[in-house]
């Protein structure tokens, strides 16, 4: 009841998060007053995931075993509160768009891919691009530059035309390589899923409609038998003497 409660409001609060994270970053010349409010905003979207929480932890009947299950959730919300760290709660976010991703496993696997990729290539770029942009010589300059370092990264092409220098670049790009290799693999175990489920369809048909040929063979079969068999039942001892004294 109280996930359900709960949906818009932090999907309202991971909005929120995202613009008054990007803001700052994507407009450099923004003033002190609107550094401020994004700040606000960003601690005020925190409280929010770290209620949500609290909540759950309370309706939990095994409250042990609600902490040994959501343990990352715990650090996701304990480490942000760490201004190097405050990335972290966009993991929060993903958990949002898992738990509203659908009801089908393929729709929640699908979306949640589809969205954490775009949300980590956004969200990359931004960490990046804030922790280069005042670094002497370094690469990643603009947003462009950084979405393209992002994408090559996460696909793990990395063309080396762009890089980090600085430490915190470093730290993101490490976290971007772990992420795209992990979402590497949900696709295409989703695509080798989505494969043998359409090869053990096939198969299944064909089995499908030769069981049927089969059984169909089978009924003519057993009507030929019992038309034959009517047949020499119907054949007359006299019809059938002449054959045998012939045959003597």
């Amino acid at each position: 009841m109280w996930e359900k409660r709960m949906e818009w409001p932090l999907n309202a609060a991971a909005v929120l998060f995202l613009v008054a994270y990007a803001w700052p970053i994507l407009q450099p010349s923004l003033g002190h007053t609107g550094r401020v409010w994004c700040e606000v905003v960003t601690w005020l979207s925190w409280a929010v995931f770290a209620l949500d929480y609290g909540v759950r932890l309370r309706h939990a009947e095994d409250k042990r075993a609600f902490l040994k299950s959501n343990i990352f959730d715990l650090a996701i919300i304990v480490l942000p509160l760490i201004r190097q760290l405050r990335l972290l709660r966009l993991v929060t976010v993903l958990n949002v768009l898992n738990r509203n991703a659908g009801l089908s496993l393929r729709g929640r696997v699908v979306v949640y891919t589809v969205g954490a990729t775009a949300l980590i290539v956004f969200c990359s770029a931004l960490a990046v691009l804030d922790a280069e942009r005042a670094q002497p010589d370094a690469p990643i300059t603009d947003f462009p530059d950084a979405v393209w370092w992002s994408i090559t990264t996460i696909t793990t092409v990395g063309y080396g035309d762009r890089y980090p220098v600085s430490g915190t670049g470093r730290v993101v790009a490490v976290g971007l390589m772990v992420a795209g290799i992990a979402l590497l693999g949900v696709v295409t175990a989703t695509l080798a899923s989505w494969l043998i489920r359409r090869v053990t369809e096939a198969d299944e048909n064909a089995q499908a409609v030769t069981r049927e040929h089969l059984d169909e063979l089978t009924r003519e079969v057993k009507a030929l038998r019992a038309e034959l068999a009517e047949q020499r039942a119907g054949v007359s001892p006299e019809a059938s003497e002449p054959l045998g004294t012939a045959r003597g």
